[in-house]
Formats: structure tokens, C-alpha cells, sequence
């Protein structure tokens, strides 16, 4: 495998062009860009990410803490030394802290849970005691429950419908589940709809532990006490502030009592480690887990319920408390209102230096030079925004909230944001609006990876070539669980996702183990791939704050939704195979297990019949679109004067608006967009052509026929905004 991948990096390596391909400017101005890229990644210092990450991840600085003001101030202050007008916008959210944790398995046998990580020998943040935030998940609610236990597996859909078969129902029962399978609010979510009163989350060393590899402080792996924080907010319902959806949460802000808050769970849930999940695992009777859920714990996995019995007390100080946005602006020279947004998040659960510092003084350094070229005249075109989000953590509150209260500003001035998190050594990766996917591809042919010398769009395509991918460099596309959700899910701004990974593997995410000791050891010991994701994300942002035409391109869009098209249309043709050979083996007495395919056994009942639904009113659409899309492609936009090309951006940065629709998704408006979105019920995950998708996977076969409608029209809207370009171009 390493040799393959070796060859076919050598052959992308001598197939690369030697020449910049710079879409957006205009012939004259293509080496005075790339002259100022050649400075600004010329400037990036590794040294910088180092210190200013020792100085941000020093001590705990989750939302509401002195050391997070600290950290937002101490920003401020370099954004202002670098020339950019800056400020702190505040936002007062609500924030859980946790009172009372209390697990306790009181049947058949007796055990307390720890509920505490240790510290480890070598690293001094881990023994900073009290100031350690306790583990816990954020916007649970409170409860004192008692009752059988059953494992879940991950708790995710198919594992509900696997114990349906088994016979098992959670009603009534608490449900311990593994981490990993799905987004974390998925689980306690899916645990109340199935009746169940409680949840306990574990990180199961399978997926996250010793079998991965060492654990902490040996290895970069979450030995036996560390706990996974997180929220569980229902995001897929709205993320941000739970008790002001939709606005801002300023001070003078209407609230929604807190009993009224939707995005609250219905039911008490807490994370544990694999080493109080034992006692709990062992305790458990009733038919032995199939071989997929078993995990790395020396133990037989039974499901239950019972004999184990659980004691679950979780109670919380519910509080506002400011959440610290940094918004630092430099002006453009040339179109001050056209605005380019780049964000990370700064606060952490606990010390957060990989999640989210690593990306965090990527983002800063990147600023630095930016500030530092645009002081001695190379100030760029279209202002540039720089913003250090608060309050992510909890259900990306911080971005949320900015956006919502700044929502009809940003919908006129935005031409792009570009978001980064956590940041690894390893392969690019980069998700996102696919009408940027020729700019990102372009930017990623032109940064050099610092481990193999090649560029980094080379390394990705090579990576993607071994996994069975082809040498197309393509977006991945964005679901949630980062900043970039208000500003393309809800507000319909063109957005991107950026980071590095692959070679980082640990355990250490939402522990006290994610420290600086950790990072320098295991993640980017020598902050070469930080420097890496200032220099991609620099690049992106220079080029959209100075290109001549946005460098916006419709035929990946196109290419990208005919292929999520013709996946449900062969998603639907499936199901409906299934279920008439489902019905015909129930007419010979022998339906077979999913999970036992020796072992048959008799289900009277005919399934339902699954409808044909009418896709063409998407078809034609796509195919007035890709008519449409040709005629623009086919206008030499070169040749248009420098006041018709201001017109012309105009309307450019406008493009991604075009595939919102005002009433949002079936049961979660707060969602607009009708290309990309977190699944209802897979939280961060994608589902692309949300509302089609998600109707005809939960067979609701009207809805899917009214939502195909609704994306047609999308579709139309799209056509006629680039319908306009073409005349506009035609007119000027």
C-alpha cells in the first residue's frame, strides 16, 4: 500500500503544472498576486504558533471563565498591533455547569463511578485540580432516575432497530452507549423518542483507547479515566443560543424559559470512561451482543436489560454568561463593503490546545502577515474580517449568535467565510460550497506539504487514489459541528471548511489530556502543518479579497448535485427491490435476520409498497441549469471594464443565497439551505438535498414529492440568478 501511494504521488508530483492557474484575474494582474502570496507565505512563522499556543491553552478557558476573557483581550490586543480595527462583541448565552454527577450501579452488585480523569505523570496541566472543568454534557438535562440498564451499541437508528428484532425496548431503561457511530446528541435524542429515562455515554477502547494504540502519557491514546465532554443540544433542531433562536442573544434580548427551550434533552445524560463503564458492561445479562457491537473491553458484551440497575443524578447551575466574540476588521482599499470572513473558535472544554488553539493561532498568524503587508501598501481590495468565535463548544453559540444578530448586513456584504477548528499533521482536507471547489483546488495545487515536498493537493489526491477515490480533487460536503453552519446553513453565504489530519491520531479530544505537552508530542510537534493551514487559508482569503472577477465556479455545483440526485433516485430503486423480495419470501414462509442470514424466522406481514416518486420536475431543472451554466462559462469576462466588473461581483456574492429557501427544512426552519445540512439524525453528518433525502429515508413518500418540488424550485432560483449574470455580462 505505502508503495502504491508513493507511485502515484511521484506521478501526480510530475504531472503538476509549472505555471499558477489563478481563476478570478485578469492576465495583468496574475504575478502581482502571486508576488503577494510569495511574501505573505514567506513571513509565516512556526515560532509564533508555539508560543501563542502555550499562552492560550495554559489554563482551562471554557465560555464564562477569566481566563477565556483573558484570552479574547489578549487577542484584541494583537489584532490591533497588526492594524486592524477591533473589538469584542459580547453575547450573553446560557451555559450548564454541573452540581451533582452521581452514577451508581446498585444492582446486582454495588459500584460508585469515579467520574474523575487522573493526572499524568509529565504533563502539569493535567494537576490543576479544581479549575479543571468536570466532565459532563453540556445541555443535558437534570434528572434523578433510576432503572435496568441496556446497551444500545452506539445508540444510533439501525442499533434501535437491530434490538426491535431482538425484542428488547428501552422503555422505562437507562441506555449506556459508545461514543463514535454518530454525532453524541444523537444519542440521549434518539434514547427519549425510544422511551428510555437515561443515558450514559462511554468511550469504548476499541474506537478510542488502548486497542487504537499507547495511552496516555506512553502513548497519544485516552487511557482508562479519560472522558469525551461535548454537548448534546439538539442541534439539528437550531444550533447557538438555546433560548433565542433566531436572534442574537444580546442583553436586551427575549428569552425563552428555560422548560421551553426545545434544544434541551428531554432526558439526563453524562459521559463516562471505559474504566467506570466495566463495572456497568459486566453487570449486564440477556443476549450477547452481535459481533459488531463488541468492543475492546475484556468482557462478554450483553445487551440486557438488567440484571444491572443504574442510579443516575445529574443536577446544573443554569446561568448567562458572556460569550467573547473578537471581530477584527481590515478595511478594503478598493470595495470596503464586500467583505471576506475567515473564523476559528477559541474556547475549549478544558485547555483545548489541538480543539480549537492549534487552528486558532493558525488563523492568527495568518492575520499577522496580512496585517503586517497591507502596513507597507499591499492592503487588499475587499475587506478582510477576521473573527475568534466564543462559545462554540457548547453548540456553536459564539458564531451563532453573530450571525443571527448581524444576519441581514452579512447577507448583502459577504462573499465568502472560510472556517478552521483543531488542526493535525497529515492530509488537507477541505469541505464547503462546491461553487469554491476551483478556487481551493487551485490554492491547494500552490502550498507545499512539509513532510513530502509535493503540494498538498497532490498528497490529498494520492491519499484519496489508495481508498479507492480518483484524481479529482473534490469538497467534501458540509454537514455541522463548526462555525461555518450559520454562515451557509442559515444565512446562505458561501463557505469552507480547512484542516489537517490523518497522522494525528489520540485520544485526547474534550479530555484534560488535550494540553500543549500532548500537542507537542503527538499532533504537530513542530507547528510545520499549522504554518501549513495559515499559508491555505491565507492564499484563499488574499484571492477572494483581490480577484478582479469572484472566483465562483457554477460546473462543480452542477456536477456535484446530479450526482446527489441520481444517489436518492438508486436509493429509492433499492428500497423498493428490497421490499418486494421481502414481501415475496414472506408468501414462502422465510424472511432471513439482517444481522443472522443462517438463521430465518416468520414475519407474517407484507411491508408496505414503496411509491414511484416523479423526479422530473428536479431534472428539467437541472437541465435548464446546466444550459444556463454553459452560457456563463462561454462569456469572456476578461473583457468586461473595471465598473461592469463591480457590478458583476455584486450580484457573484449573491450566488449561494440563491439555494436558500425562507421556510427552511420540514420541522427545522432555522435551516435554509436546500443543497447541505447536518442530518436530523445524524447530527455533524451531511445529508445533501436535505429535505428529498431525509423524507424518503424515513418513507415519508408525500413529503418527499412535496419536498421534490421545493428543491426544483431552488434549482430555478439558482438558474434564474445566473440567467441574470449572463445578461448583465451581456448588457455591460
Amino acid at each position: 500500500m505505502k508503495k502504491q501511494y508513493l507511485a502515484i504521488l511521484l506521478a501526480l508530483s510530475v504531472l503538476a503544472l509549472n505555471a499558477q492557474n489563478i481563476t478570478g484575474f485578469k492576465p495583468e494582474n496574475v504575478k502581482k498576486q502571486l508576488d503577494l502570496e510569495t511574501a505573505f507565505e514567506s513571513n509565516i512563522s512556526t515560532g509564533n504558533l508555539d508560543s501563542w499556543m502555550k499562552k492560550m491553552a495554559a489554563r482551562p478557558h471554557y465560555v464564562g471563565t477569566e481566563y477565556g476573557k483573558e484570552n479574547a483581550e489578549w487577542m484584541l490586543k494583537q489584532f490591533k498591533s497588526w492594524g486592524y480595527d477591533a473589538k469584542i462583541e459580547t453575547y450573553q448565552i446560557l451555559f450548564p455547569y454541573p452540581k451533582v454527577r452521581i452514577l451508581e450501579l446498585t444492582e446486582p452488585t454495588n459500584y460508585n463511578a469515579k467520574l474523575t480523569a487522573v493526572p499524568v505523570a509529565g504533563d502539569t496541566y493535567t494537576e490543576q485540580g479544581e479549575e479543571l472543568l468536570p466532565s459532563y454534557n453540556a445541555f443535558s438535562t437534570d434528572g434523578d432516575v433510576e432503572a435496568e440498564l441496556v446497551f444500545v451499541n452506539y445508540g444510533i437508528p439501525a442499533d434501535y432497530e437491530e434490538l426491535e428484532k431482538l425484542g428488547i425496548d428501552v422503555k422505562g431503561k437507562i441506555v449506556i452507549a459508545k461514543y463514535y457511530g454518530s454525532w453524541r446528541g444523537i444519542k440521549p435524542k434518539l434514547a427519549a423518542e425510544k422511551g428510555a429515562i437515561g443515558c450514559i455515554i462511554y468511550s469504548d477502547p476499541e474506537d478510542d483507547g488502548y486497542v487504537r494504540g499507547d495511552v496516555y502519557p506512553e502513548g497519544a491514546f485516552k487511557n482508562k479515566t479519560g472522558v469525551q465532554r461535548g454537548s448534546v443540544m439538539d442541534m439539528p433542531l437550531y444550533p447557538g443560543d438555546v433560548l433565542t433562536p433566531g436572534y442574537g442573544a444580546t442583553e436586551e434580548a427575549d428569552r425563552l424559559d428555560r422548560k421551553d427551550a426545545p434544544t434541551i434533552t428531554k432526558i439526563p445524560v453524562l459521559p463516562i470512561s471505559y474504566e467506570d463503564a466495566s463495572p456497568l458492561l459486566e453487570a449486564l445479562q440477556g443476549p450477547v451482543a452481535p459481533a459488531s457491537w463488541r468492543g475492546g473491553l475484556p468482557l462478554t458484551y450483553h445487551i440486557g436489560p438488567g440484571p444491572a440497575k443504574v442510579h443516575l443524578k445529574l443536577e446544573f447551575d443554569w446561568q448567562l454568561k458572556p460569550a467573547y466574540n473578537v471581530i477584527a476588521t481590515l478595511a478594503g482599499s478598493e470595495f470596503p463593503n464586500e467583505w471576506v470572513l475567515r473564523g476559528n473558535h477559541h474556547d475549549a472544554w478544558v485547555h483545548g490546545a489541538a480543539d480549537p488553539v492549534s487552528g486558532m493561532v493558525a488563523l492568527m498568524e495568518e492575520a499577522r502577515v496580512v496585517g503586517e503587508l497591507a502596513k507597507k501598501g499591499q492592503r487588499p481590495k475587499r475587506t478582510i474580517v477576521y473573527c475568534a468565535w466564543d462559545a462554540e463548544e457548547p453548540g456553536l453559540i459564539g458564531s451563532t449568535e453573530w450571525v443571527e444578530h448581524h444576519k441581514e448586513e452579512l447577507q448583502k456584504k459577504a462573499v465568502a467565510y472560510i472556517n478552521t477548528d483543531g488542526n493535525g499533521r497529515g492530509f488537507f482536507n477541505a469541505g464547503g460550497s462546491h461553487t469554491l471547489q476551483t478556487l481551493v483546488s487551485e490554492v491547494a495545487n500552490a502550498v507545499t506539504d512539509p513532510q513530502k515536498g509535493v503540494s498538498i493537493k497532490e498528497r490529498k489526491i494520492a491519499r484519496d487514489m489508495v481508498n479507492g477515490g480518483n484524481n479529482k480533487f473534490k469538497l467534501y460536503a458540509l454537514g455541522s459541528g463548526s462555525d461555518y453552519t450559520p454562515f451557509i446553513q442559515h444565512a446562505g453565504i458561501a463557505s469552507l471548511n480547512l484542516g489537517f489530519g490523518g497522522e494525528n491520531a489520540g485520544g485526547e479530544y474534550h479530555t484534560i489530556y488535550d494540553t500543549y505537552t500532548h500537542y507537542k508530542r503527538f499532533k504537530d510537534p513542530d507547528f510545520a502543518y499549522g504554518a501549513a493551514l495559515a499559508k491555505t487559508a491565507g492564499r484563499i482569503v488574499l484571492r477572494l479579497a483581490n480577484a478582479d472577477i469572484l472566483p465562483f465556479a457554477f460546473d462543480p455545483l452542477y456536477e456535484t448535485v446530479s450526482t446527489y440526485l441520481e444517489e436518492i433516485m438508486k436509493s429509492c430503486e433499492t428500497m423498493r427491490k428490497v421490499v418486494e423480495k421481502h414481501n415475496k419470501l414472506i408468501g414462502e414462509n422465510a424472511f432471513y435476520l439482517a444481522s443472522d442470514p443462517t438463521k430465518p424466522y416468520f414475519e407474517p406481514k407484507k411491508k408496505e409498497s414503496i411509491p414511484f416518486l416523479d423526479f422530473t420536475p428536479i431534472q428539467n431543472s437541472m437541465t435548464s441549469l446546466g444550459a444556463t451554466i454553459a452560457l456563463f462559462n462561454a462569456i469572456n469576462l476578461n473583457s468586461l471594464s473595471d465598473s461592469e466588473l463591480e457590478i458583476l461581483n455584486k450580484k457573484l456574492m449573491h450566488s449561494e443565497l440563491a439555494l436558500t429557501d425562507d421556510s427552511g427544512l420540514p420541522r427545522r426552519s432555522w435551516y435554509k439551505h436546500q443543497i447541505y445540512a447536518p442530518g436530523f439524525y445524524t447530527g455533524y453528518g451531511v445529508k445533501t438535498l436535505p429535505g428529498v433525502r431525509e423524507a424518503v429515508e424515513q418513507k415519508e413518500w408525500p413529503e418527499a414529492q412535496e419536498q421534490i418540488k421545493k428543491l426544483a424550485q431552488t434549482l430555478n432560483k439558482l438558474n434564474n440568478h445566473i440567467e441574470s449574470l449572463c445578461v448583465l455580462a451581456k448588457k455591460k
